[in-house]
């Protein structure tokens, strides 16, 4: 399991500290073709600031071979903001004061025509994370409703078990994504302050469980801003290896969320994650992982987002909403679970890819049922 690694890493990582890597390290890792772990730490190290547009130059290259110019996209339904934990970044706390909502199937198949109306095919389905309000068996049958509407369905909910993510599978799901928030141990426990979420491992391992699954594709993350953001690369870059790795039939992608503004108080005292450190996680994420995705979702400004297209995204969020509802008109809607910074609708975004030289892909996969996703089997030891 990852976990293993996580830990057997975390244990020996101050034997390399940051400071400790010089321009040689960079330069060796940019002229190497597989790179290893300490490559890694190289390049999100200080020496590697004075390198950036080298790696970016040979980010682009990397991306265009392994992905060419396609740029995917979703967007993502929330089906609820109910909650039982009480994570300190999140708006959906289940103490504070918001709105809180659940569709109704009617009112999901009513957002699933409107979200198919512009064209994208890739959806994501969001839940707060509460069994007793929005368990399994209420996500299937949002799943059901969706099913005739997109090509491909997402979901991004509270961990599950193997057994459950098999039947979400076998009722149309097809990808996942869950954030770690933060690998390290310490900082999660500060910050999920009750309920479920408080399990690191078991959410740790969360990804391998859809693997296990039948899940075709698996997005992961760590919530930069929480931790020491050099740290949390790493580990989320060892992660992705790790299931590139032992699930190779699996498509898997990494996001680089930042924390946005949201309902409460909250404040990170970690290392802030700057535009500039933004971009150097990018890059060693492409570097390292060349055939890993990147997805760039709308929490980031426009501006942002344009430039950042050339160093390796192949995956973007569009016409985004984070509240309960709100894609079709009349639909009452819950709070958001935080302020997104790209609010352009589809179209918008479409034309600014094309006209930057992208093709947008509306649809890069058809779900496939001939899957057997019972037959699937880590080769972890």
């Amino acid at each position: 399991m990852f976990y293993d690694v996580y830990k057997a890493w975390r244990e020996n990582l101050s034997q390399y500290p940051a400071e400790a890597f010089e321009a040689g390290d960079v330069l060796r890792a940019l002229n190497r073709d597989r790179l290893d772990r300490l490559d890694l730490l190289a390049l999100l190290s200080p020496a590697a600031q004075p390198y950036l547009e080298e790696m970016a130059q040979k980010a682009h290259r990397l991306t265009i071979q392994n992905f060419g110019r396609t740029i995917s996209l979703f967007t993502p339904l929330y089906l609820a903001n109910f909650c039982s934990n009480r994570c300190a970044y999140c708006s959906f706390n289940a103490q504070n004061q918001i709105t809180r909502r659940q569709l109704s199937l009617e009112e999901v198949e009513q957002e699933a025509r409107a979200i198919a109306g512009t064209g994208l095919q890739h959806i994501l389905l969001l839940t707060g994370e509460s069994r007793q309000k929005s368990g399994p068996e209420y996500i299937e049958a949002c799943v059901e409703r969706l099913r005739p509407h997109f090509a491909s369905i997402g979901i991004e909910v509270y961990p599950l078990e193997e057994e459950e993510y098999r039947r979400l599978y076998e009722a149309g799901v097809d990808a996942f994504t869950m954030f770690q928030e933060a690998y390290d141990e310490d900082i999660y426990a500060e910050v999920h302050l009750a309920g479920p979420k408080r399990n690191h491992r078991y959410r740790m391992e969360g990804p391998e469980r859809a693997c296990r699954g039948g899940i075709a594709s698996v997005n992961i993350g760590a919530l930069l801003g929480l931790g020491e953001w050099r740290t949390e690369s790493f580990f989320t870059a060892l992660h992705a290896e790790y299931l590139q790795k032992h699930y190779p039939d699996v498509e898997v992608s990494i996001s680089m969320p930042r924390l946005r503004p949201h309902v409460g108080t909250f404040q990170p005292v970690a290392s802030p994650v700057t535009d500039p450190v933004l971009v150097q996680i990018m890059l060693a994420y492409r570097l390292f992982l060349p055939r890993v995705g990147l997805t760039l979702s709308t929490r980031e400004s426009p501006e942002l987002r344009e430039d950042l297209l050339p160093l390796g995204v192949t995956r973007m969020s569009a016409g985004s909403l984070t509240s309960v509802g709100g894609y079709s008109e009349g639909t009452e809607t819950g709070s958001p679970q935080f302020e997104i910074a790209d609010d352009r609708p589809v179209d918008e975004i479409v034309k600014m890819l094309r006209t930057k030289g992208y093709q947008p892909t509306f649809c890069d996969w058809v779900n496939m049922r001939e899957r057997t996703p019972a037959l699937r089997q880590s080769t972890a030891k």
